[in-house]
């Protein structure tokens, strides 16, 4: 099995869906750090741990469904579907998808960019209707390390600062609908392998659609993971997810004179 996805192997089945926080210790570095949204949680025991800890408690059935990886050796990304029973909403259930692109450092992991898209799982647990499963990855833990592919990746980054997404499959299956004019676009991590490109980014610029500003800049944020494939130098589909949610809870806050200091 290649290492990189041995090791997510490990953080899928024997952390997550046995909800066994002792394994972090093992796959992880004292130092691991999560980037979600506006979030940096630095630091395995003293942040991440009971931030997964608190996550458990209110889905104790939580499960996490691998739908694609791809790995180019040094790193790696997951599209996933997490899903359960939340005990803070009288059980009621949801399944909503997430990205996230980690690294190592050949045998632990140092840092995961992620996004998950809870704007959908609070709809569903509001509602009480939750969506359907994703269909998984036939083999996930087969899944082989490709070199990259650097015009791959030059054709995501024209695509990206373009910043028009209708290439894909957005947030909670449908096509994305514009929620930014972006006028730029910053790239934490990118890579590929093959023609198979993942990155995690942050969107800069007005609301679309005539939406009132809510920032003092005039700007909005969307932070946003994805996984792409390219072909014949265009996108050829993939899978985005965005933090609708954090940008709805800025915009609630720029709206509300009570969150004004």
């Amino acid at each position: 099995m290649e290492p990189f996805v041995a090791l997510m192997r490990r953080y899928c089945i024997d952390y997550t869906a046995r909800h066994d926080l002792s394994v972090c210790d093992d796959i992880m570095v004292p130092g691991y750090t999560l980037h979600m949204g506006t979030h940096d949680l630095a630091g395995r025991d003293e942040f991440y741990k009971p931030a997964a800890a608190a996550q458990f408690r209110q889905f104790p059935g939580l499960c996490l469904t691998v739908n694609e990886i791809i790995c180019s050796g040094d790193r790696l990304a997951l599209r996933f579907t997490e899903h359960g029973a939340s005990v803070r909403h009288d059980g009621a259930q949801a399944a909503w998808s997430g990205i996230g692109l980690y690294r190592w450092d050949g045998q632990r992991l140092l840092e995961n960019y992620v996004e998950q898209d809870y704007l959908a799982r609070r709809r569903q647990l509001a509602e009480g209707r939750p969506d359907g499963v994703e269909p998984p990855a036939v083999a996930p833990w087969d899944t082989r390390s490709i070199p990259g592919d650097p015009a791959a990746e030059d054709v995501v980054r024209a695509w990206l600062d373009a910043g028009d997404l209708t290439a894909v499959t957005a947030d909670d299956g449908q096509p994305p609908h514009r929620l930014l004019a972006p006028a730029r676009t910053e790239i934490s991590v990118l890579f590929s392998a093959g023609p198979r490109v993942a990155f995690h980014a942050v969107q800069h610029g007005p609301l679309a659609d005539d939406a009132p500003r809510f920032a003092d800049d005039g700007e909005a944020m969307l932070h946003l993971a994805g996984v792409v494939r390219v072909q014949g130098g265009e996108i050829a589909g993939g899978r985005v997810i965005r933090d609708r949610l954090g940008l709805l809870r800025r915009l609630d806050l720029g709206h509300s004179t009570e969150a004004r200091p």
